[in-house]
C-alpha cells in the first residue's frame, strides 16, 4: 500500500536517498528542507518531486507545513523524521546556542513532526515513522555530547511511541546509520576520516542508499509487525 511519504532533510544526502527509495517503491514524496535552497532547486529539477521549505524545530511551522502537503498531495501515511544537524565541541568550550540548535534540529523536530501526523494515522488506522538516529547516539563521541545526546534520545522516543501506536496500526522504528559518503561526513578533517573509517570492519563508509533501502522496507505495508525497533546500519562499528 503506498501513499504519500514526506521526508524531512530530504533534499541532500541520506534523506535525498530516502526520498528517490520511497519514490521508487510508489509513494507521492514530499521533501522538507530548511537551510539549502540551492540543494532544494536542484532536488526538484533533478528528481521531479516535491519539496516544502520549512523549519522542522518550529511547531507551528510544522503544523502548517503538514497542512500544506496533505493539501497538495492526500493524507501523509509515512512520516521520515531524518533531518539532523551537528554543532561540535568539547562540552566545556560548547555554547549553550550549540547545544540548543542541535536539540532543537534533531530531536524537539521529532515531537513536532509526530505531533502533526499522528492523529491523522490513529484515524485511518494506519501509519508508518521511520526515525533516523546514528550510531554516535548509541556509542557517544567526544566532541559531539549534544549531537549523541539528541541522537539517543530518538531510540527512547521511538520505542515509546511505538507502544502508543501499535494498537492503531502505527509502527515507529529507529535507523542508526554510522559514517556514510554525504556531505556531513566529508566535513570531517581528512585525518579523523581516515582514522573513523579504519575503525569500520567492513573497510568504507556506507552508502545513502544501503540506509535508503532500509527504511524503504520499514515504510511497507507488509513491515507491519516490525515496531519499536532500532536498526543499525554502520559497517560492524558497533554492535552494542
Amino acid at each position: 500500500m503506498t501513499g504519500v511519504a514526506l521526508v524531512t532533510g530530504g533534499t541532500r544526502g541520506i534523506g535525498r536517498a530516502i526520498a528517490l527509495a520511497l519514490h521508487s517503491g510508489g509513494h507521492r514524496v514530499a521533501a522538507v528542507y530548511h537551510g539549502n535552497e540551492d540543494a532544494a532547486i536542484a532536488f526538484r529539477r533533478e528528481t521531479g518531486l516535491a519539496a516544502y521549505h520549512w523549519d522542522v524545530g518550529d511547531f507551528d511551522a510544522c503544523a502548517a507545513g503538514v497542512a500544506h502537503v496533505e493539501g497538495d498531495l492526500g493524507p501523509i501515511r509515512v512520516l521520515v523524521n531524518n533531518a539532523g544537524i551537528t554543532r561540535d565541541a568539547i562540552l566545556h568550550k560548547m555554547s549553550r546556542e550549540q547545544w540548543s540548535e542541535v536539540m532543537r534540529t534533531n530531536l524537539d523536530s521529532l515531537f513536532n513532526m509526530c505531533h502533526a501526523v499522528v492523529p491523522g494515522m490513529r484515524e485511518r488506522r494506519y501509519g508508518r515513522i521511520v526515525n533516523i538516529s546514528s550510531v554516535n547516539g548509541q556509542r557517544g563521541q567526544a566532541g559531539q555530547t549534544n549531537y549523541a545526546a539528541s541522537k539517543a534520545a530518538v531510540l527512547g522516543f521511538s520505542r515509546s511511541l511505538a507502544l502508543e501506536g501499535a494498537h492503531h496500526g502505527i509502527t515507529v522504528n529507529a535507523v542508526a546509520p554510522g559514517y556514510c559518503d554525504t556531505e556531513m561526513v566529508a566535513a570531517i578533517p581528512s585525518d579523523v576520516l581516515r582514522a573513523t573509517i579504519a575503525t569500520i570492519p567492513v573497510g568504507r563508509l556506507g552508502r545513502p542508499e544501503e540506509v535508503a533501502g532500509l527504511v524503504a522496507y520499514l515504510s511497507r505495508e507488509d513491515a507491519g509487525f516490525v515496531t519499536g525497533a532500532t536498526i543499525a546500519v554502520n559497517g560492524g562499528q558497533w554492535t552494542g
